[in-house]
């Protein structure tokens, strides 16, 4: 039967989503490793039934299926050819919390960070895989999942009660367990005929993953049916609810944090320390820290997390450690903020890994080896010899207490060449483990990586046992085909070899990624940070679009995915005309927040500015991008016509008209127009210099929109002795061409500017606005890389707060003793960081955080028709809240114009830049007084 009868069979018995447009397909092609396969539909379930009717339809049209979580899996276990099971979207419930045994009941797609935030007060579920905040429950169970605790609570298995599942086929379900007697027919007897090989066959060590659990079948293991499953990926059964036990955690942590000369010394001093009783030992090398991060003294670390009763008692237990490590230095951490830093870096490795510090790519495969922990240390020597003699480099981190090692290697996956190389290596590595009493797996599974390569370290007679329990459990052969019984090859299905093999002809230069944008989209390896629900600590940006809609194809991931797919050729057929790929992209505010929040630097605000320069080249745009596109050309022609213009703006019909005109959504209120530019009100000012001098960018929203910054920042230059200059006339950074993908345009306006502005000879140019701030820095270089004058522009960009530190650092700001709150701009977060402005407002007594995230508005995204319900739905996560609990009489804070509006049109409330706060803290000038309060609240320009 063809495929669009499948969907149709599919469709006419699940109550769930089917799926089988290319949108859907694309997403689902590829999980976090090396491998692609493209897959018939999607389909969401709703709950159990939905699940054995999807295997039954799929059975009876002899098509695979592959259940699947957060996609998150690295050996390549979550990708199939028939139908995936999506368990993200609707089959997310716990369904029950019992403190007294300490057991939650929950469905495969709840989010292991959701548990563990509705686990009763002192309880958690151990295991937590660095993917804790978007990785499911089901994925966690198919894959046997340990992560950064299981030294103390050990692996997802440990942890595991009962099962109910559905085998391929449908059917009634089976309950599975511990003394539980369901099981498929001619399972009863299956341990009973192998006692001797299934009680001698495994290797004795924490993190033994590979192949499939058969010793849980033996008598004196229960037997335990859930176990046997227990990383299984999908092969045997489809997961419908699982009962977890829950542990008990600590009330305070504490963090030693031990500094070794490399990475074979840390590994050698860990299992020294696990009779301390630790909550963790985690190892990672200096290779994978980027920028400074406190770190003790030394080329490689243990983190050693301690726990107990109160706070005084984890941090006795981690000196304990700390006085008994043989480290070059270390330190305690007890300081919750400091200890979330550290492990921020710990868990990202997963994704900083993947480059270089040369910039050269590295991938998994050859990603979580364990071998006894008393091994560790001449495992990595030897590891690190395979490595040299191959030619290939690689960081090794990772579970160091456990003896479980993550890399990712540089192998070359693009050439036949590179790829013979991969599975010469790959073959001798699992030599290498099994020499050292190791595991191929030791946490993510074997999938497509390593399976293949199973009779090395089992031996045939257990391969061949392996594949008879998948018989009996799937005799079909349905569920996940190719993964551990009758594996696909290791360098089969590589996602690479669909993408083209010269570089796509682009307009950004890509300096990071050698000038070829599959590159770019390469960099997107799936580990999916962009995919939580809830902003991380801090100020993370990253991915607003996907927390207002929940959908994959609004993450920073599904974008990536998207582009890769439109690079192939084989889903996503159109290329650079993709309705698929515009649609997706139309909800990204180009926030910029990936590039500094995605571990692997994905930027999708350029991606989508690439993309749409190219799929509108030749074509009719929407109005929005002539209108908001063009924004800085319509002000200046409309400067002299301000009054006129505004007044005309309160006539309701007339501003509807221009809205639609405009493609301005009817529900935003448009911006007024400054009666009095500030370029102008510069011109005409006459103030003796009075010091050095620094170039004031005038960008069109000061100059237009909000001039009482520009005069605000004049003053507080003033004030420090520096004198402030404006450019030549017409100069623009180019943002709002870049941003609708106006880039031919872009590149002109920018040309325009730096012949404008002529060298940069040195001096600091401060830029108010972060949006525009942040252009210059990145995007002005990244499309004319070939002009030295873009390179030296963008070197010299400042906001206030910086150039006033680096510049003025004597200056003294005013003390204004208040409290503050509001928004740092996205931008400001991503390119220019924030640094500078918290010592500033502490400086001036300006107490309290801005909100992190976005604020919605994102330049045009907000004004953009069609675009106000994730607007408003970002604004609502972090800043209005934010502001709505601010005490009276709080300052709100905003550098970005688009935030200052956001506040205004969405909560009525006033914001204002930095410099407007502080310039009312200086003496007024000669004959003039401070602007009234009154004036300042109805932001009179």
């Amino acid at each position: 039967m063809s495929a669009t009868d499948l969907v149709r069979a599919l469709a006419r018995s699940v109550h769930g989503e089917v799926e089988s447009d290319a949108t859907a397909r694309a997403l689902t092609t590829m999980d976090a490793s090396n491998y692609r396969r493209v897959p018939q539909a999607v389909v969401a379930p709703r709950d159990a039934d939905d699940v054995a009717e999807t295997l039954r339809v799929c059975r009876e049209h002899a098509t695979p299926v592959v259940p699947r979580g957060a996609g998150t899996s690295i050996a390549g276990q979550a990708t199939g050819t028939g139908v995936v099971l999506d368990f993200t979207r609707h089959m997310r419930r716990i369904l029950e919390l019992d403190p007294g045994s300490r057991t939650a009941v929950v469905q495969p797609g709840v989010i292991l960070d959701d548990l563990r935030a509705a686990a009763p007060h002192g309880l958690t579920f151990g295991p937590d895989p660095s993917t804790h905040s978007r990785c499911t429950l089901g994925g966690m169970i198919g894959n046997n999942s340990c992560g950064s605790h299981s030294v103390a609570w050990g692996t997802t298995a440990d942890n595991l009660r009962s099962l109910r599942v559905v085998r391929y086929g449908g059917g009634e379900a089976l309950h599975v367990g511990r003394g539980l007697p369901d099981a498929p027919p001619g399972l009863d007897g299956f341990a009973a005929g192998h006692l001797a090989l299934l009680r001698t066959g495994f290797p004795e060590l924490p993190r033994r993953i590979s192949g499939y659990a058969l010793d849980a079948l033996l008598p004196e293991n229960g037997p335990d049916h859930a176990r046997a499953l227990c990383g299984s990926e999908g092969t045997l059964a489809v997961v419908t609810e699982a009962t977890v036990r829950l542990v008990e955690t600590p009330a305070a942590r504490a963090l030693a944090v031990l500094g070794y000369a490399d990475e074979t010394a840390a590994a050698e001093a860990a299992p020294g320390l696990l009779p301390y009783g630790p909550l963790t030992v985690e190892g990672m090398a200096a290779d994978l820290v980027r920028g400074p991060a406190g770190l003790p003294r030394g080329a490689a670390w243990l983190f050693v997390e301690t726990g107990g009763a109160t706070p005084a008692q984890a941090r006795d237990r981690a000196n304990r450690i700390l006085r008994a490590a043989d480290a070059l230095d270390g330190t305690v951490v007890t300081d919750p903020a400091g200890m979330r830093t550290l492990w921020r870096i710990r868990e990202d490795a997963a994704g900083t890994a993947t480059r270089m510090p040369d910039g050269t790519e590295a991938w998994p495969g050859w990603e979580d080896c364990a071998v006894p922990p008393a091994r560790l240390g001449p495992y990595l020597r030897d590891f690190r010899a395979l490595l040299t003699a191959h030619g290939l480099h690689g960081t090794p981190y990772g579970h160091f207490g456990d003896g479980c090692i993550h890399v990712r290697i540089d192998f070359d996956l693009l050439t036949e060449q590179g790829v013979a190389r991969f599975r010469r290596f790959s073959e001798e590595q699992a030599g290498l483990v099994v020499a050292h009493g190791g595991s191929l797996s030791g946490e993510h599974g074997d999938g497509q990586a390593r399976a293949e390569l199973l009779p090395r370290m089992y031996g045939d007679e257990m391969v061949r046992l392996f594949t008879r329990f998948k018989d009996l459990w799937d005799p079909d052969g349905g569920l996940n085909p190719g993964i551990l019984a009758r594996p696909a090859r290791l360098d089969e299905n590589l996602r690479f070899a669909v993408l083209p093999r010269r570089p796509v002809d682009v307009t950004f230069g890509y300096p990071h990624d050698g000038g070829d944008f599959s590159a770019a989209v390469r960099r997107c390896v799936g580990v999916a940070t962009c995919r939580t629900a809830t902003p991380g600590p801090g100020a993370d940006v990253m991915c607003p679009s996907f927390r207002a809609t929940g959908e994959e194809a609004h993450s920073t991931r599904g974008r990536a995915r998207l582009l890769h797919e439109m690079l192939a050729g084989e889903v996503i057929t159109d290329g650079w005309r993709s309705t698929e790929v515009r649609d997706a992209l139309d909800l990204c505010l180009s926030c910029k927040g990936c590039r500094s929040d995605c571990p692997v630097g994905v930027d999708m605000a350029t991606y989508k500015a690439e993309f749409l320069h190219h799929h509108y080249r030749g074509r009719l745009r929407p109005a929005a991008h002539y209108a908001m596109g063009g924004l800085p050309r319509w002000l200046r022609t409309a400067a002299p016509f301000a009054g006129v213009l505004n007044a005309l703006a309160r006539i309701g019909p007339l501003a509807a008209l221009a809205r639609r005109l405009g493609g301005v959504d009817p529900r935003r209120p448009l911006p007024v127009l400054a009666r009095r530019t500030f370029r102008s009100w510069g011109g005409a000012r006459r103030t003796p210099a009075t010091g050095e001098a620094v170039v004031l960018w005038p960008d069109t929203f000061t100059d237009h929109l909000s001039p009482e910054v520009g005069r605000a920042a004049v003053r507080v230059l003033e004030s420090a002795g520096r004198t402030p200059v404006l450019p030549a006339r017409g100069v623009c950074c180019g943002l709002t061409y870049v941003s609708t993908g106006r880039l031919d345009a872009a590149r002109a306006v920018m040309r325009r500017t730096l012949d404008r502005t002529g060298p940069a000879d040195g001096v600091p140019v401060v830029v108010l606005e972060p949006s525009c701030a942040a252009t210059l820095r990145t995007d002005l270089p990244e499309l004319l890389p070939d002009d030295p004058r873009a390179a030296a522009l963008a070197a010299s960009v400042r906001t206030l707060a910086q150039y006033l530190e680096e510049y003025a650092p004597d200056w003294m700001p005013p003390r204004l003793d208040r409290r503050v709150a509001g928004q740092t701009h996205c931008h400001q977060h991503a390119v220019l960081g924030d640094a500078a402005e918290r010592r500033l407002r502490e400086r001036a007594g300006l107490a309290g955080e801005l909100s992190g995230g976005c604020c919605g508005l994102a330049g045009n995204f907000g004004f953009e028709k069609g675009h106000w319900d994730v607007s408003v739905a970002c604004a609502e996560e972090r800043l209005l809240p934010a502001v709505r609990e601010a005490e009276p009489g709080t300052e709100l804070l905003a550098d970005g114009f688009s935030c200052r509006t956001q506040l205004d049109q969405l909560a009525g409330r006033r914001a204002r830049h930095l410099a407007e706060v502080l310039a009312e803290g200086l003496p007024p000038e000669t004959g003039e007084g401070p602007p009234g309060r009154a004036e300042r609240r109805r932001g009179r320009p």
